[in-house]
């Protein structure tokens, strides 16, 4: 065993969790949202919602975010995320003066 796994095994058992949890967070901390991007990958826009990759996944294969297609990947337009978010918004908002 490397002293990297050592180190990584000791710092997990005392952190109270295993080294795959640690590792995974490790990977998303990397993978922190990069606010250049223009266009992200569909759970990086589910992270940026805060909504979970299945729902995600549901929104752009509904049409409710739109996204692009660029070789073989899909990718959702950081913009999208801003228009799904001000559509929903002004859709609660006139629910609530239609209720009033």
């Amino acid at each position: 065993m490397s002293e990297t796994s050592l180190e990584l095994a000791r710092v997990a058992h005392a952190l109270g969790t295993t080294e795959q949890v640690l590792l995974r967070l490790i990977a998303d901390q990397s993978s922190a949202a990069d606010p250049t991007l223009v266009a992200l990958t569909v759970e990086e826009a589910a992270r940026r919602l805060g909504v979970g990759r299945t729902t995600m996944y549901a929104l752009v294969a509904s049409g409710e975010v739109p996204a692009v297609t660029i070789g073989r990947l899909r990718r959702v337009p950081a913009e999208a995320l801003k228009e799904y978010v001000t559509a929903r918004t002004q859709a609660a908002a006139s629910t609530v003066a239609l209720a009033a």
